[in-house]
């Protein structure tokens, strides 16, 4: 069955007749995210109950306190098709405004928790908090609990590893991303580091010297990994992976003060057009850092070692 999405203020169909459920930003929807919406799974499975995870139509904190908002590392529509290939049924969706923001708790909890997907079981992360001024925690989910029969389980985040100096959450990722540690991002993602966006019109200055590229904006509320050469894999609407030589930088060679970051794909072995294309680009190693060199002859030979190097990693 296909994932079906109940907007806010909306319940659950009538031939749910119970869930187990989880609540979260999900941004990313990384191993740590996983690992809970596996024991969602199991949970409903043993009691023959729906699955459900309630989660924002945007990051709370761009309403909350937009001066400090975190760059995204998926968008809503990345993040539904990952709650869906995690085997998600229900996904209520919360449209996160400033009137919404100022809910209580309690009122949450019986609008969302209760009425909304028909919780019979809610399994959280034990450092979760909702409502108005964060003000629900594990304690106010057993409490509220309590009084409409829900019960409630709050799981260890989860480490990459054993020794790992913190859990796996959205926050150590994008710091690892803004490093350009994409070997670690992809780590704890469990999956390679995606950018969705669509091909647009560049200066034609790559096709002038032999590397034509899609050329790809990116919303200034997303997560970029750090300026550099990636070789990472293009994926087109039909699906098919192309193999891609990926740059992120200001272009230094061509421009000494550029405002903003760009990220170029080249395919390898490619020949056709993209424009107008919705494209997705994925992140699976680092090449090296952007640098600006002394003309074209030097930038185009450094770009074949790149092709090169993108060609071996990836097989």
């Amino acid at each position: 069955m296909a994932m079906q999405v109940i907007r806010d203020g909306s319940v659950a169909p009538d031939s749910v007749h119970g869930t187990v459920c989880s609540i979260g930003v999900y941004d990313g929807v990384h191993l740590g995210h996983r690992a809970l919406l596996a024991q969602v799974a199991a949970v409903a499975d043993q009691r023959d109950l729906a699955t459900a995870v309630v989660t924002f139509d945007r990051h709370p904190a761009l309403v909350t306190r937009p001066e400090n908002a975190p760059k995204l590392l998926t968008t809503l529509d990345q993040k539904l098709e990952l709650l869906d290939a995690a085997g998600i049924e229900f996904v209520y969706l919360i449209e996160f405004t400033e009137e919404r923001s100022r809910t209580s708790a309690v009122d949450f909890f019986e609008a969302v928790f209760v009425r909304g997907v028909k919780a019979k079981q809610i399994i959280v992360g034990e450092d979760f908090h909702f409502g108005r001024d964060r003000e629900g925690n594990l304690d106010l989910l057993h409490r509220e609990g309590d009084k409409y029969g829900i019960d409630i389980t709050g799981v260890d985040l989860v480490r990459a590893s054993p020794d790992a100096p913190e859990p796996i959450s959205s926050t150590a990722i994008r710091r690892k991303l803004a490093g350009g540690d994409i070997d670690e991002v992809n780590a704890m993602l469990g999956r390679p580091f995606e950018v969705w966006g669509i091909v647009v019109e560049g200066d034609q200055r790559g096709r002038t010297i032999g590397f034509p590229t899609a050329n790809i904006p990116v919303s200034k509320q997303m997560a970029w990994p750090a300026d550099g050469v990636y070789a990472g894999w293009y994926v087109r609407p039909d699906g098919s992976r192309h193999k891609a030589a990926v740059n992120i930088g200001r272009r230094p060679t061509f421009y000494e003060h550029a405002e903003q970051s760009l990220l170029e794909a080249h395919l390898l072995d490619f020949d056709g057009d993209l424009y107008g294309e919705a494209a997705r680009v994925q992140f699976a190693h680092f090449l090296r850092s952007e640098q600006r060199f002394d003309g074209i002859d030097a930038l185009a030979a450094q770009l074949k070692v790149d092709i090169e190097h993108t060609r071996a990693l990836l097989g």
